[in-house]
């Protein structure tokens, strides 16, 4: 059988050589732990070719989606707080031991009383109904999430309503530019939230849903006011 020739002293790579490609290779991985790894598993990203790339955002979102799991398995250890039932008011009798005027006959006067002064009251004027500027609905299964930007300068201010058809939702209002980031609000297991959302800085800002139930959930969010741009 015929083995392979053994290579010569002088084709095999110098110390050098190889110190030459450790090097190298060192190199190439500092790069890439701090241009690919560091933005998507950890959203954090020094030089900003991960924002560019779209990687941030993934860490990011991988982050938050960590918290919510540990916030979950807390939630999970802790009883629920126990309900207070209401106590019904028995039926009374007067002082001098005759019984009450039927129900009825009281409801009845209590009723006319009120109309009365209903029909001396002005009628009250009717809320205008707001008027947005954009309206996006969205379906979220058990477990997915999605995120909704509004590109808006620094101190810009935008109105904002959102409802959950189905059940609730997490949530995570925030922002984001390059070199920034910030968060304005969280919560857990809402069915609805509204109100104004002011831009801390210049950048892209609003909000990150997450269905933690156990069925599908439309989400609808309603918005108007100083933002260039919106995006999901």
């Amino acid at each position: 059988m015929y083995n392979t020739d053994t290579p010569l002293r002088a084709e095999l790579p110098s110390s050098r050589q190889l110190l030459r490609s450790t090097v190298l290779a060192a190199v190439s991985a500092l790069v890439l732990l701090v241009t690919v790894v560091l933005p998507a598993e950890y959203g954090i990203d020094p030089t900003g070719i991960g924002r560019v790339l779209g990687l941030t955002e993934m860490g990011t979102i991988k982050q938050q989606l960590a918290a919510e799991l540990v916030a979950d398995a807390a939630t999970a250890t802790t009883s629920a707080p126990p309900q207070v039932a209401m106590a019904a008011a028995p039926a009374t009798a007067s002082s001098h031991g005759t019984q009450e005027a039927p129900a009825a006959t009281v409801a009845a006067a209590a009723k006319e009383t009120v109309v009365a002064a209903a029909a001396k009251e002005p009628v009250a004027a009717v809320a205008p109904q707001v008027e947005w500027r954009d309206e996006i609905a969205f379906t979220l299964t058990p477990g997915e999430g999605t995120e909704i930007k509004l590109k808006m300068v620094q101190g810009a201010k935008a109105h904002y309503a959102w409802a959950v058809e189905g059940g609730v939702v997490n949530f995570d209002t925030h922002g984001d530019a390059r070199g920034k980031s910030i968060s304005y609000e969280k919560g857990r297991g809402l069915a609805a939230d509204e109100g104004v959302l002011e831009a801390a800085f210049t950048g892209n800002h609003g909000w990150y849903w997450r269905n933690r139930g156990a069925s599908d959930v439309k989400v609808v969010l309603r918005t108007r006011g100083d933002y260039s741009a919106i995006k999901r």
